[in-house]
């Protein structure tokens, strides 16, 4: 395992001299009116003054835009009018000296340029290397670095608000003092270990009021990795149901636009269709289903096979009924098959009649299972040709129940406006478990030298999340998860 400052001085010796080169802004045929190559090293600006010509008296300074053109310097041929941004280090993103060519959009451009600096002497980025070299060099810690990749991933203003306050270093405050608290009283147990007749008898009452402390401060950390995982990856959402219930409708209605054909002929849809929405700064991928149901269409039968497989592979489902059809053996049948899931019963057109006996069916079929159906949710009648304003009747209790049945079915979200992921709960759940195992000693009236197992054990976990105790492979692992240009 690397220390940080290992890691630091290791890596950055590896890297030194060696500039990198990558596309900075997505490429995207005939879209996009700007496209920036970014430069990290030793030899970026030699690289910039080879290939781009700054007519005039321009400065070629720190933190100044050139303008100019892009050339290739074997052939003298003119590549893109262009923007040269400069960044020297330390005050760059990367603390390396650092040059952004702005070219115009699209593909050809940036892919030219890119090549030219490569053959200049540049090495294409791997995943995340512009970062990586960011926390090498320490401009960031490792809580900071996840942040960014969270930030550009972001599929909601809410994600990407919770993103930037790690990115501002919320996340890494607390876990920081923490460490520090654990360190202190290491320090304070091993020095009573080697000099035990020179020194006063440690205060165990204040240890102790550190300790409860700073497991209090972990689990309410703790408390935001469902929010966390939520904003990540969002919520799968199917809306199932037999043929011609309105699934179409809703979709429609929910998504405001007209994203799936709706008729009033049964088994028009034969194929799951997707919409993203955000609901209560949720990301939410909505799977309108093919209406499920016995059929002799091959076509169809493979559609209703898939939502079958949307259905149970969904986080919630949406099981809509047609008042004006009422429950049928149909719905028994589906029921059967979702019972087990998180369930919202949809009651669709309940302004015609049978949505009474719909409600009541539903009641007396969920008796006893609170925990599954959550609320049920009402709709008006629903007909091709209709206004967007009257499609969306009923579409503001959908998204509360919705976000009820997130509320039910997590633990708590937590009050902090950061969230952590995956890997930094694991190392918070081992950190915490080494704490009380501390107290377990201190209880037990064990030696000292037990202590400083599990507060070495501790603090170790903390540095892993912030970046100061962690291995190589755990950095690879997290940097390849990044696009190239970041």
């Amino acid at each position: 395992m690397l220390k940080f400052s290992e890691s630091k001085s290791s890596e950055s010796n590896f890297i030194q001299g060696i500039t990198i080169a990558a596309i900075a802004t997505a490429i995207v045929p005939e879209q996009g009116s700007v496209g920036i190559v970014r430069l990290s090293g030793a030899e970026a600006l030699a690289i910039a003054q080879v290939i781009f010509k700054a007519p005039g008296q321009q400065k070629w300074e720190s933190h100044r835009i050139l303008y100019g053109y892009i050339i290739n310097p074997k052939t003298n041929e003119r590549i893109d009018e262009a923007l040269l941004m400069i960044m020297l280090a330390p005050r760059s993103y990367t603390k390396e000296d650092v040059v952004e060519f702005h070219c115009h959009g699209g593909m050809i451009a940036v892919q030219r340029v890119l090549q030219l600096c490569i053959e200049s002497g540049a090495r294409l980025a791997q995943p995340g290397e512009f970062t990586l070299r960011a926390f090498l060099n320490g401009r960031l810690d490792l809580t900071q670095a996840e942040s960014i990749s969270d930030l550009v991933g972001a599929k909601s203003p809410q994600a990407a608000a919770t993103a930037l306050a790690g990115i501002q270093g919320k996340l890494a405050q607390p876990i920081r003092e923490v460490r520090s608290v654990c360190l202190d009283i290491l320090a304070e147990v091993e020095a009573r270990i080697d000099f035990e007749d020179d020194l006063p008898a440690l205060q165990l009452q204040s240890i102790q009021i550190s300790l409860n402390n700073g497991i209090a401060q972990i689990t309410e950390i703790l408390n935001t990795a469902d929010r966390g995982e939520l904003l990540r990856t969002g919520l799968k959402v199917a809306i199932v149901g037999r043929p011609n219930v309105g699934k179409s409708s809703l979709l429609n209605a929910w998504s405001r636009c007209d994203r799936a054909i709706v008729t009033d002929l049964p088994g028009t849809t034969r194929d799951v269709v997707e919409s993203q929405l955000v609901v209560g700064g949720i990301p939410i991928q909505v799977l309108d289903t093919a209406g499920i149901r016995e059929t002799d269409d091959r076509v169809e039968s493979i559609g209703v096979e898939r939502s079958r497989k949307a259905a149970l592979e969904a986080d919630l489902v949406l099981f809509t009924i047609a008042t004006d059809q009422g429950w049928t053996a149909e719905e028994d049948a589906i029921y059967d098959q979702i019972k087990t899931r998180s369930l919202i019963f949809v009651i669709n057109k309940v302004d015609l009649d049978g949505a009474e006996m719909v409600i009541e069916k539903i009641h007396n079929l969920t008796q006893g299972r609170a925990a599954i159906v959550q609320t049920i949710v009402q709709t008006v009648a629903q007909t091709i040709g209709e206004t967007a304003a009257e499609k969306t009747v009923g579409i503001e209790e959908l998204e509360q129940a919705i976000l009820r049945t997130v509320n039910q079915g997590t633990t708590q979200l937590g009050n902090l406006d950061f969230a952590i992921n995956q890997r930094q709960s694991s190392a918070l759940i081992n950190a915490k478990t080494a704490l009380e195992q501390v107290q377990v000693t201190i209880d037990n009236q064990l030696p000292l030298d037990f202590w400083t197992i599990d507060l070495r054990g501790a603090a170790q976990a903390l540095g892993e999340i912030l970046g100061e105790d962690v291995t190589e492979s755990v950095l690879d692992r997290i940097f390849s998860r990044f696009c190239i240009g970041k």
